[in-house]
């Protein structure tokens, strides 16, 4: 088990955002986080990664209780990505060799150079590596970031509205390459997603919040019209094009 949830709950100063949140996830899930503006899918995120904390319940990664950790030990169990980054003013190797923060200790080992490189080559950006990050589009910014978070070997990612401000090739691109790294590295991804279509292609497990709880949570099974009609308060129907299910609202 990479990652496991129990009883998580949060509030905000007079506004409960998370109640009993549980679940888990495994080596290769790939789990989308959906739910309506508001729903809490942030918060989750930021409770996982202790960016915030918890006011109830646990976190255990890899079975290690998150609240035991220390922010170097967590960082190297987990990669974070943000909803909104900043456009520094560095060059994407160094943008992405900041990734290797939590092992470095006075200077980057040849190891370090060595796992940026191959966190470059794997969202194929080498030929990007001495560009400035400000000089890039938004979805090649998207893959910096991602590959920064791949840079700290993680074995959960964590994913905040990944392909919020991209295009349609975009967006397809970095889901597709989520996929492919949770895939062939055998971690595991939690991600955000407000794109019900792109979470019902790409992703395998599925958490469904609502008002702060969770409202289904499985594989595929839990993607149903009657579901998603509840949580989003919009009628659809679920139909099947070259084998690739579709949510269409009616």
């Amino acid at each position: 088990m990479i990652l496991q949830v129990n009883e998580l709950a949060f509030i905000y100063p007079g506004r409960s955002v998370l109640q009993e949140i549980n679940f888990s996830i495994c080596q290769g899930n790939f789990l989308a986080v959906l739910g309506v503006n508001g729903a809490g899918k942030s918060t989750l995120l930021k409770c996982i990664n202790r960016v915030l904390k918890p006011c109830a319940g646990s976190v255990f990664i890899q079975n290690n209780e998150a609240d035991k950790l220390s922010r170097r030990e967590i960082a190297k169990r987990i990669g974070y990505v943000a909803q909104h980054h900043e456009s520094v003013g560095m060059t994407v190797f160094d943008t992405v060799l900041m990734g290797r923060k939590p092992y470095i200790q006075w200077e980057a080992s040849s190891k370090d150079l060595e796992i940026t490189h191959q966190a470059l080559k794997m969202l194929d950006l080498e030929e990007y590596s001495l560009r400035y990050l400000n000089e890039l589009s938004g979805g090649e910014q998207q893959k910096v970031v991602i590959a920064r978070a791949l840079a700290q070997e993680p074995n959960l990612l964590l994913l905040d509205e990944p392909t919020s401000n991209l295009d349609l090739k975009n967006q397809l691109e970095v889901v597709r390459i989520i996929k492919r790294v949770v895939r062939n590295q055998q971690i595991g991804a939690v991600v955000s997603m407000h794109d019900l279509n792109l979470a019902i292609r790409f992703a395998d497990r599925f958490l469904l919040l609502k008002n702060g709880e969770v409202f289904a949570a499985g594989g595929l099974e839990v993607m149903t019209s009657e579901n998603i009609e509840s949580v989003y308060s919009v009628a659809v129907k679920i139909k099947e094009i070259e084998n690739v299910p579709v949510v269409i609202p009616v």
